[in-house]
């Protein structure tokens, strides 16, 4: 028993630590919050001037260079009506034209949970904690790195729906290949609604899918509902540099039509996709995202919207890809800044890191650039939890260390409060010069909420540790999701709706057959 147990067990009845912390997690103040109040100021470290000249050679870029829209004739016509230049599929903007269209986007929104206690705000100083999303492999310490399946997919939607650290059950989590492509979306968005009553993502990978989780939705929340509120996301890629393809243009489209959400994120690996200087990648960034958030209120005027951004940088003696680097970390900055002033939520950076193992490696790039991402104003924050091996893989291990790590932000995010209980004085009285607090009566009527209490930490004597078994943060963590599998219990749902769910996939299935592209 803790110290501080004994002191106040006469005050209380013994409900033991798990209890306690369960009971601190799931408080107003606690983990188990549906998303984050940031109570600390943004990263803003760029001056108007800088600002304005990024500003402006994103419009350079928009009016001189132009965007490619392919194989898209209805985005074309959209652009023709609201005045762009249109040369075939190049598309160029007159300075100021996306601002324009722009303002009709909402500056925040909530996208409704299923169950209507973890509806999320997304916008304004609201944080929002989702897995990592579309990684073909997994990876755990006992079973090594290996192809996704459905089993594991839903494991990740129970592991994510069990912490109370993360807030929204993500999208594509993991690729479970042991599915048809064209089939598999009908399974993941199932997954989500079954397994998790929190927000959720649907699929962009055609028109088509993105429809079908469009319609999964609207068995659950309703038509009217849905058509008057957003309930589902869909993440859309811009094929940088500035091209925009009809498989992401489409699905967009689809989502703005039905007033939903498309988060719209340029990928841009500094010296592939975009110039190897940070300000240049920016502005490209910025221009690219602009037009796919624009074309969503030619779409559905009004519509919400997520402005997003994902630079990288990568190893410019092997051209291999790299995660959780400073340059692309500290440009999240400048983003953020970006995006306030088109008032539009942001969706930026995430726990990255390039390392193939849940090592310090691991947490060392992840802690880089999820710190990024909170002083940056990011709203929803996608690969909170999971990333690894350049996103290439999903880790069970590294899920838990990395939710353990969101719940250290929350009390991160909540800042200083200054109040008579927070300033202590009466305990200084009570102490004097020259005692402890240990046993005040101040920190008896504190400790069980004073500071956080990590799950995935070892914080006993080395001596205790070692005769233990110096267990590792790797193997603690193994033996944790583990125990979070075992004992997760499915939030409920209605019969009618998942015989409705189930019925509507079943004939999706059958009016195809099986594809594996």
């Amino acid at each position: 028993m803790d110290a501080l147990d004994q002191m106040v067990q006469p005050r209380r009845e013994r409900a033991g630590r798990g209890a306690r912390r369960e009971q601190r997690a799931h408080g107003p103040r606690g983990l188990g919050r549906p998303y984050i109040v940031r109570n600390i100021p943004t990263y803003d470290i760029l001056g108007e001037e800088s600002l304005i000249r990024v500003e402006e050679t994103a419009d350079r870029i928009l009016a001189e260079i132009g965007i490619e829209f392919r194989d898209d004739p209805i985005a074309l016509d959209h652009w023709k009506r609201a005045g762009a230049s249109i040369d075939g599929v190049l598309v160029k903007f007159e300075p100021g034209m996306l601002r324009e269209i722009l303002k009709s986007a909402p500056a925040s929104f909530i996208q409704h949970a299923r169950n209507p206690a973890r509806s999320v705000e997304i916008g304004g100083k609201s944080v929002v904690f989702s897995p990592a999303y579309g990684s073909p492999f997994v990876m755990d310490m006992d079973k090594g790195r290996r192809y996704g399946t459905i089993e594991d997919f839903r494991n990740f939607v129970k592991l994510a729906q069990a912490s109370p650290w993360l807030h929204h059950s993500g999208g594509t989590i993991c690729e479970p290949v042991d599915v048809p492509v064209n089939k598999r979306h009908l399974d993941m968005v199932y997954s989500h609604i079954r397994y998790s009553d929190r927000a959720f993502m649907g699929s962009v990978t055609a028109e088509s899918r993105a429809e079908d989780s469009i319609e999964m939705a609207r068995l659950v929340f309703g038509r009217d509902f849905v058509d008057g509120n957003c309930v589902i996301l869909g993440n859309v890629n811009v094929n940088s540099p500035l091209v925009w393809d009809a498989t992401m243009t489409t699905a967009l489209r689809a989502y703005a039509r039905a007033n939903q959400a498309a988060v719209v994120v340029p990928f841009i690996l500094g010296g592939a996709m975009g110039p190897v200087t940070n300000a240049g990648a920016i502005a490209q960034a910025h221009a690219e995202t602009m037009a796919g958030c624009a074309l969503t209120q030619l779409e559905r005027k009004g519509c919400p919207v997520i402005y997003g951004n994902f630079l990288s940088s990568m190893s410019l003696r092997s051209g291999s890809p790299t995660f959780g680097t400073p340059e692309p970390a500290i440009g999240s900055m400048v983003v953020g800044q970006l995006a306030r002033r088109l008032g539009l939520p942001l969706r930026c950076s995430g726990n990255f890191t390039t390392s193939k193992l849940p090592d310090a490696h691991a947490m060392n790039e992840g802690t880089m650039s999820m710190l990024a991402a909170v002083h940056c104003g990011a709203n929803f924050i996608l690969h909170s939890a999971g990333f690894l091996d350049g996103l290439l893989s999903m880790s069970y291990e590294k899920f838990v260390m990395d939710a353990d790590f969101c719940g250290a932000l929350h009390t991160y995010l909540d800042g200083v409060r200054v109040d008579d209980n927070q300033l202590a004085l009466d305990a200084f009285r009570e102490v004097g010069p020259g005692s402890h607090f240990f046993g005040s009566q101040h920190t008896l009527a504190n400790y069980e909420t004073a500071f956080w209490d990590s799950e995935m930490a070892d914080n006993e004597p080395f001596e205790k540790w070692e005769a233990a078994g110096s267990v590792d943060a790797a193997t603690r963590a193994n033996g944790k999701w583990k125990k979070m599998l075992a004992e997760y219990e499915a939030p409920p749902l209605d019969e009618g709706i998942d015989e409705a769910l189930r019925d509507f996939i079943a004939r999706r299935k059958a009016s195809m057959d099986d594809a594996w592209y």
